[in-house]
């Protein structure tokens, strides 16, 4: 039986019967994309000269411009024209204004974010006793999924993922000891294991319960009353003690979350979700959002994953079926939030292993380094793109070589330092949580890169 096991620091545990919830709840949802988006055929700059690059260095896998969706971007972002995929409408909506309401600007991109120990230029890279420290085990899947989830890309002793090390901080400050503060949509992950606290799986129907069977001669029914008297019995071993408490509130917890959806309505979630598991994820997650009062969360991580971006072959089919699926279901789950008033503490950003090559291998690309991002909701300045776009020629002044591989400008730290103050995150504690972020930022210098209203 799977079981949510949650690690409490019990000095630090607040009791139900002491919490006392206000109005400030927020929620940050972290969506990855595995495998390594091809991030340079999500975002496409559109004017002649950098569109002519394009086209050159993607050469067959290149989009056509004219079927390329435009963005509609406000002046204070970068200034320059660009498109997305043919088949992200939902993406371009979500940019541009839902239902066409352009003071309904949910979503914005972060161009060339990548994973980075300090800041490093293309010679510094190219120079082997340069001394820039780069992150371990670039162009690896395992390794660069990790360092989205953890932030520390030369490694940690102990791992443990971002998300995790902030309910680690705030989980006693905002929350009920009701259920766990980081909710798993798809089962384990780094980034929300922390050294309390760990991620609590949610599926469809709430947790992983004991069954109800009550026909005595049923052998479910017979195991479920053996199992409930072994955890029932006194253990003077700490260990089964231990692993026996454990359990058992695994358990209560697992009954507590399925008797709320229970409870729920579903009629409420309005938005027209793709029959898709990223649909059914997404979906899901309004749900565990609008119940999160009820749960006793005032502080609340979700984490989602939609696969299949590993396009060494087919770039061009699987990028078409996967941009329609992520535009439909981030457009349907912004729109269920704002029918249900929570635009406005929730915040989702994507995360990816990695950009791909520019350089097309026949059908498809191969593992790169920096790409392009998203960061949605109400809290974001949205209709913009951040950062800096780079510049495509293939060996140009931001290429490190080997197929289009882009350096990239800017550190994943500083948009994650930004969720993490919007979340609640004090400069105190950001070192804590991000130990490279003083190589691209002055703590309490201001907002990193003004992705949020804070």
């Amino acid at each position: 039986m799977l079981l949510n096991l949650k690690l409490a620091n019990n000095a630090a545990a607040t009791q139900i019967s002491s919490f006392n919830p206000s109005g400030d709840y927020k929620t940050l949802v972290c969506a990855f994309m595995e495998g390594g988006n091809d991030s340079f055929n999500m975002l496409v700059p559109t004017d002649n000269e950098r569109y002519g690059i394009y086209q050159t260095s993607r050469s067959n896998l290149a989009l056509q411009r004219e079927f390329l969706l435009p963005l509609d971007q406000l002046p204070d972002g970068d200034g320059l024209e660009y498109g997305l995929h043919p088949n992200a409408h939902g993406l371009q909506e979500l940019f541009n204004g839902l239902g066409g309401d352009p003071g309904k600007r949910r979503l914005s991109f972060i161009a060339n974010i990548g994973t980075l120990v300090e800041p490093t230029t293309l010679a510094q890279f190219k120079d082997s006793n340069s001394g820039v420290r780069l992150p371990k085990g670039l162009g690896s899947h395992l390794d660069q999924q990790v360092q989205w989830q953890t932030s520390v890309p030369q490694g940690l002793p102990n791992l443990s993922g971002w998300g995790g090390r902030i309910a680690d901080i705030l989980n006693s400050q905002y929350n009920a000891e009701k259920i766990g503060m980081n909710m798993s949509l798809f089962g384990n992950n780094v980034f929300q294991s922390g050294n309390n606290y760990t991620q609590y799986a949610v599926f469809e129907k709430g947790g992983v319960v004991l069954s109800a069977n009550t026909n005595q001669g049923d052998p479910t029914f017979l195991k479920n009353v053996a199992f409930k008297s072994i955890l029932e019995q006194e253990y003077h071993n700490l260990v089964r003690s231990s692993f026996s408490e454990v359990v058992t509130e695994s358990l209560e917890q697992s009954e507590f979350l399925t008797s709320e959806f229970n409870n729920f309505d579903d009629s409420t979630i309005s938005g027209q979700f793709p029959s898709t598991p990223l649909g059914a994820q997404f979906k899901l997650a309004v749900k565990v959002i609008a119940l999160r009062e009820r749960l006793g969360l005032r502080r609340q991580t979700l984490f989602l994953n939609g696969g299949d971006f590993d396009t060494h072959l087919d770039l061009l089919g699987v990028q078409a079926k996967n941009m329609t699926d992520w535009g439909e279901s981030m457009r349907a789950f912004q729109n269920s939030l704002e029918d249900l008033g929570l635009q406005d503490s929730v915040v989702t950003f994507v995360a990816s292993d990695f950009g791909r090559t520019l350089r097309s291998n026949g059908r498809g690309t191969d593992h790169a380094w920096g790409g392009n991002t998203m960061v949605m909701g109400g809290p974001v300045e949205g209709g913009r793109i951040f950062g800096t776009y780079p510049n495509l020629t293939l060996d140009g002044p931001d290429d490190i070589g080997a197929g289009g591989r882009i350096l990239p400008t800017t550190s994943v730290d500083v948009m994650f330092a930004e969720l993490a103050m919007w979340f609640g995150v004090s400069n105190g504690d950001l070192p804590t949580i991000f130990p490279n972020l003083g190589n691209f930022y002055s703590i309490g210098s201001g907002n990193p890169l003004g992705i949020l209203s804070l």
